[in-house]
């Protein structure tokens, strides 16, 4: 691997909850506070979800707004990445990507539906194209997360339709039950289906995190970390938003592997 790494932190999410570790960031300062703290630990983009301060998954624009705002605000350049999910089946349509219009760089492009434990996170093509013509419109590059190897075909055929643009930057979410399985194998295959030119990374779930990650720096992607996706940093103890990005800066470091700056991110997701 030639280039940098990049690390994406995964700070909040919508489905962990602070009763399974404390450390979830809930309202926009304790989100705001974690983004700061990740991005000085050495994380370049920043994943970012919004709740209610009750701590209800929410895709409420002005709470987007008073997180992106919050993190501007105290001089953080690192890459900010807005959520188009469903907060957990709560938000649907349109509503689901009026984050794209707040100026951040990127945004999360779900490129299909799949079966997660029991319930089924719907993202019809008619959503996809509506979804990729928002991006566009707003200058924000998608981020096509992929659970299984159809989303990469459907991620493609998107692209051929005009809808995104080369070079596209994928991420392979894996251990999802329902998804992709949590396996080097699954993960080199997935990645042989990408294009020549495009860059990718791995979201690993629960203690598949590290592991994929590994694989990642090894085989010359991307990572992503955070008790979004991984309450844990072993067996038993759990973990902080900082202390996931801090493992993985070291661990690049005895690899020989630099970090990404946020300008370096940028120049490697070609974010102009």
């Amino acid at each position: 691997m030639t280039d940098p790494v990049i690390i994406q932190a995964a700070i909040t999410g919508s489905i962990t909850d602070p009763t399974a570790n404390p450390a979830v960031p809930v309202t926009v300062e304790e989100n705001v506070r974690d983004a700061l703290a990740c991005w000085e630990a050495g994380a370049s983009i920043i994943a970012i979800h919004a709740r209610e301060d009750d701590g209800r998954p929410t895709q409420d624009v002005t709470v987007y707004r008073a997180i992106v705002d919050g993190v501007r605000a105290a001089g953080c350049d690192a890459v900010l990445n807005v959520s188009t999910g469903s907060a957990n089946g709560n938000a649907s349509g349109a509503e689901r990507y009026a984050c794209v219009e707040l100026g951040t760089e990127m945004a999360t492009f779900d490129a299909g539906s799949v079966n997660l434990g029991d319930e089924v996170f719907q993202n019809s093509v008619p959503f996809l194209r509506d979804l990729a013509v928002a991006c566009r419109d707003h200058g924000v590059k998608p981020e096509i997360e992929c659970f299984d190897t159809g989303h990469i075909a459907t991620a493609l055929r998107l692209r051929d339709d005009g809808l995104l643009a080369d070079p596209l930057h994928f991420q392979f979410v894996l251990g999802f039950p329902g998804g992709g399985q949590p396996s080097t194998v699954q993960l080199i295959h997935m990645r042989s289906l990408i294009p020549a030119g495009a860059t990718w990374s791995v979201c690993g779930i629960g203690r598949h995190q590290l592991p994929l990650n590994l694989v990642a720096l090894v085989e010359g992607g991307h990572l992503r970390t955070g008790i979004e996706d991984n309450i844990y940093y072993h067996r038993g103890q759990l973990a902080t938003n900082v202390d996931l990005v801090e493992r993985l800066v070291r661990i690049a470091s005895e690899l020989g592997i630099s970090v990404a700056t946020p300008q370096q991110a940028r120049d490697i997701l070609s974010l102009h």
